[in-house]
């Protein structure tokens, strides 16, 4: 390893240390933690939607349970996501089929 990527590792470590601390200092206090509050105000489906934009391509459904999981720190349960997608595909709004359990954004977003 380089020495820049040795402190560009040690950086990210500390960062995530002190997240974590923040984190455990707010549950302390009884303050609401950012992901808490964003789990409240975002429902499945926008976080699916969140992921599939941010990706700006189509994605097996396995790629967007993990990219929902890292990003917003909650476990989906997959049968009932392609069910709401499927829903979702057959009324034609926000999401369309591109093959099996390859999703995408409706009009390429």
């Amino acid at each position: 390893m380089e020495e820049e990527e040795i402190k560009a590792a040690v950086a990210e470590a500390l960062i995530v240390s002190v997240e974590a601390q923040l984190k455990a200092l707010k549950k302390f206090k009884g303050a609401p933690t950012q992901e808490k509050d964003r789990q409240k105000r975002t429902s499945n489906l926008s976080m699916v939607e969140d992921v599939l934009e941010r990706a700006g391509k189509e994605l097996h459904i396995s790629q967007i349970l993990q990219r929902v999981e890292k990003g917003y720190g909650l476990r989906l349960d997959r049968d009932s996501i392609v069910s709401a997608l499927s829903k979702k595909v057959a009324r034609n709004e926000r999401f369309v089929r591109t093959g099996k359990n390859i999703f995408a954004l409706k009009g390429g977003k």
